[in-house]
């Protein structure tokens, strides 16, 4: 794996890129991996030899982890409420987006991922399907869930799912921003109780975000949403608004975007394209930092915000430098979840993760432009699962504890086998549309 910039995305490349790959299309495919060469492999893998397996499941079902796939096995479920930048564009169109979620579990952290896109707009719904889906998987990824829906599904889910589950558009994100602010204010000199926040935003990301940095030290955080600064005090008809209202804005700021902007050291952009201007950037502190992460299309893009004075900046696209994506952080949180069968994911899990991402960057590539890690990084993803697994020990939300250094052992094993997998791969035959036939 090499880490190049190679400029803006086409739509061509993306469609091409799993549309003919060696078996059919698609980004991700299911393989034993046991070897069945004879009958008599066969007769042990399947019939009548599981069924010695299943009497061993019913006299001992704690079994089930030495027996199945359950422990490296996650469900990446969406409903297709909130995809991307893109909204509600339902589970057909999220599917893609879940199969590319699934590659990078595998490439980066050796985790098996299956895509679930389900029709369950109704939250309720959502929860009982993935309720069912328990005793297959190890974990739970939920993904493009629209805000405030995603709350309550988290919440109930939490208190009745026997495994992990984690809304990775909240904390996943809020970890790498977590992340690329320790590393920014290391690399200027600040210290996070002396910064004036701004985020713009308040779904899933921007709630998870305030909550986060609220773990860092930071104090003076304004949010903003469509009618305004959020204010204390008000009781909004979102109910996560008002929460968010109760901890933010201590100064007790009114108005707008541009009214939130003035004099403030950090922007978070969690919210549409194009809502910021040089001028807005112009009337923040000296040297701001600005973290404008909407996707596809960021909330001012980066030369903009430079050109206007900012001191650094950060997106959540690979084209620009500072990606700040939650790739960075959510391979390594499900490993270490699963390596340690957590209870839960914690926010000080993610606060964990956090630090280790940062500390990644050695001071001596630390700068404007290298605030936050590639994902090549040959052992990124192992150590930070290993700092998250030796916090869900410490919080007690391990189930059992691997021992020292053998989650990041565990995960570079993992890699390795599939690097070397991946070397013989067989070329692509391009299969063609095929034929419509008429019903």
């Amino acid at each position: 794996m090499t880490d190049t910039n190679q400029g803006p995305v086409t739509a061509e490349a993306a469609l091409a890129f799993a549309r003919d790959v060696y078996a059919g299309h698609g980004k991700i495919e299911i393989l034993p991996k046991a070897t069945v060469r004879d009958f008599a492999d066969v007769a042990v893998a399947y019939t009548p030899g599981v069924g010695h397996v299943v009497r061993e499941l019913v006299r001992n079902p704690e079994a089930i982890h030495e027996q199945t796939a359950k422990d490296n096995l996650v469900a990446v479920v969406s409903n297709g409420t909130a995809v991307l930048g893109y909204g509600n564009v339902g589970p057909y169109a999220a599917l893609p987006v879940m199969e590319g979620k699934a590659t990078m579990f595998r490439m980066l952290a050796g985790i098996d991922a299956m895509p679930l896109c389900v029709k369950a707009d109704d939250p309720d719904k959502l929860v009982e399907l993935v309720l069912a889906l328990e005793p297959t998987f190890g974990a739970v990824n939920l993904e493009d869930v629209a805000a405030p829906e995603c709350f309550h599904v988290v919440e109930r889910l939490r208190h009745e799912l026997q495994v992990p589950v984690l809304h990775d558009d909240q904390f996943g994100t809020a970890t790498v921003i977590a992340a690329g602010l320790i590393n920014a204010l290391r690399l200027t000199g600040r210290r996070a109780s002396e910064q004036r926040v701004v985020i713009a935003g308040c779904g899933a990301a921007g709630t998870a975000c305030v909550r986060m940095l609220g773990e860092l030290g930071f104090d003076d955080i304004v949010v903003v949403e469509r009618d305004g600064i959020l204010e204390r005090g008000r009781d909004y008809e979102k109910p996560h608004w008002t929460r968010v209202a109760a901890r933010t804005n201590p100064g007790g700021l009114r108005g707008g975007l541009a009214v939130a902007m003035r004099g403030r050291d950090i922007f978070i952009g969690l919210s549409t394209a194009g809502i910021v201007t040089p001028d807005m950037v112009r009337t923040m502190a000296k040297a701001p930092i600005v973290f404008a992460l909407a996707n596809p299309d960021p909330e001012i893009s980066p030369r903009d915000a430079k050109d206007a004075g900012a001191v650094l900046t950060a997106s959540g696209r690979f084209d620009f430098p500072n990606h700040c994506n939650n790739v960075l952080a959510f391979p390594a949180l499900f490993r270490a979840a699963l390596d340690t069968r957590a209870r839960d994911i914690s926010v000080g899990m993610c606060v964990a993760a956090a630090h280790a991402i940062a500390s990644s960057v050695s001071d001596d590539v630390l700068g404007p432009e290298r605030i936050l890690p590639s994902l090549f990084e040959p052992t990124l993803y192992a150590d930070v699962a290993e700092a998250v697994a030796r916090q869900a020990v410490a919080e007690g939300l391990a189930r059992v504890d691997p021992g020292i250094g053998a989650v990041a052992a565990h995960t570079q094993r993992l890699r390795r086998q599939l690097a070397e997998r991946q070397t013989s791969l067989p070329p692509a035959e391009p299969s063609g549309p095929g034929r419509v036939l008429e019903r």
